[in-house]
């Protein structure tokens, strides 16, 4: 399992404990100790999935987040915002291979952005804002929307329905993500 570690701009991929520490104590405004090093090590050998967070000062943290990814760039496959690399990791590896619940996972949202044009039923179960009629205040309802559209991939079929709710009901509706449980899809045919 490796670990990837981020404190604003800087990161890296570390494949084993020496290289966590090396980036950890390269950066001057963390404080590094003995504690903060057992605390890391026990991080790393456990099964804890969870993304874990060190106070460096007040609402100042830094983060660690175990991964499967051999490489930065696999680990950012699905990021959204590209940041600056503090070294270099092309030549790393996995020390494991990632579990079968994780390869599913990996797959079935894979699965969403697989292009295969056609018809699709997919159904959203999201939050609507609505007036209650007898106190004139607004209220969450949740409400299910179905819908059959032509689209390019699973993927397109969510955005053409969360772009067709988001002009007819109110700004304040909260749409669930698209690798939740409240979006799912039928493909229908050609």
């Amino acid at each position: 399992m490796n670990l990837y570690i981020r404190y604003f701009d800087y990161e890296v991929l570390a494949t084993s404990f020496e290289q966590a520490f090396e980036f950890l104590y390269s950066i001057d405004e963390i404080e590094m100790n003995e504690k903060i090093e057992s605390d890391i090590r026990d991080y790393m050998k456990s099964d804890v999935a969870f993304p874990k967070r060190y106070k460096v000062r007040q609402r100042i943290y830094f983060i660690m987040i175990k991964t499967v990814a051999r490489t930065m760039e696999e680990f950012k496959m699905h990021s959204k915002k590209p940041v600056k690399n503090a070294t270099t990791n092309d030549e790393q590896s996995a020390s494991s291979t990632p579990s079968f619940s994780k390869m599913q996972q990996n797959m079935a949202y894979q699965h969403l952005y697989t292009e295969q044009p056609g018809w699709y039923e997919g159904t959203i179960d999201f939050k609507r804002v609505v007036v209650n009629p007898t106190t004139g205040k607004c209220i969450y309802r949740d409400t299910r929307f179905v819908a059959r559209c032509r689209a390019a991939s699973p993927a397109e079929c969510y955005d053409r329905i969360i772009d067709h709710l988001s002009q007819r009901v109110d700004s304040r509706s909260q749409f669930p993500s698209i690798k939740g449980k409240n979006f799912r899809y039928k493909y229908l045919s050609e």
